[in-house]
């Protein structure tokens, strides 16, 4: 009994996941479609009929990077209750800092950067979108009487430029210690400014 071929949505699906693991391993910057058709198992053709062309696969594979990265901001939530904004951006830098996440916060790192020298095409509002996306994670972990206050979107604004920064140091440098000593002591200060996480 011969099996039914996948759907073109299911074959799809299983070009971009390949194509993602190929990107966090090397990056989209010189993303050229022969040599990652080859790696994955397809064709330059067959990319080009499924995602449209080059811009629209770089696009899929933005928003599969950007997905993963609302996963992790998600896990910053505490059993669907505000967590607090301080023990939230120790939740986050704790992920951010594991050895295991550098090939997609690289990638990020890489897409952010090339959003904004190149704001067309198919990185289009993408450094922007994650900025949005990671305010929006962390205003769900502010209390409602703080996430509403002019106070709360200066604080949650504050807290991403700590963690923001030092991700990228951290890419840099992998000085994990020297990182982590520093965003905890400036979350130390944010949260004695506020008294109400925790």
């Amino acid at each position: 009994m011969s099996q039914e071929a996948p759907s073109p949505s299911a074959r799809q699906h299983e070009l971009l996941e390949a194509a993602y693991q190929y990107a966090l391993a090397h990056g989209l910057t010189d993303l050229s479609l022969r040599p990652l058709a080859e790696a994955i198992g397809s064709s330059p053709r067959v990319l080009l009929f499924l995602f449209g062309s080059k811009d629209g696969l770089l696009r899929a594979l933005l928003a599969r990077a950007r997905a993963d990265e609302l996963a992790l901001l998600d896990r910053a939530r505490l059993s669907g209750r505000p967590a607090g904004l301080v023990p939230a951006a120790e939740r986050v830098w704790t992920w951010l800092a594991a050895k295991e996440h550098r090939p997609l916060l690289r990638l990020w790192a890489e897409a952010y950067a090339r959003s904004l020298v190149q704001p067309d095409g198919a990185w289009a509002g993408f450094a922007r979108a994650t900025v949005e996306d990671w305010l929006g994670v962390l205003a769900g972990c502010q209390p409602p009487s703080e996430r509403d206050s002019e106070d709360g979107a200066v604080r949650r604004t504050l807290a991403l430029a700590v963690l923001r920064g030092a991700l990228l140091d951290l890419l840099a440098t992998d000085d994990e210690k020297r990182l982590t000593e520093a965003v905890e002591y400036q979350l130390a200060l944010l949260h004695d400014r506020s008294g109400d996480d925790g």
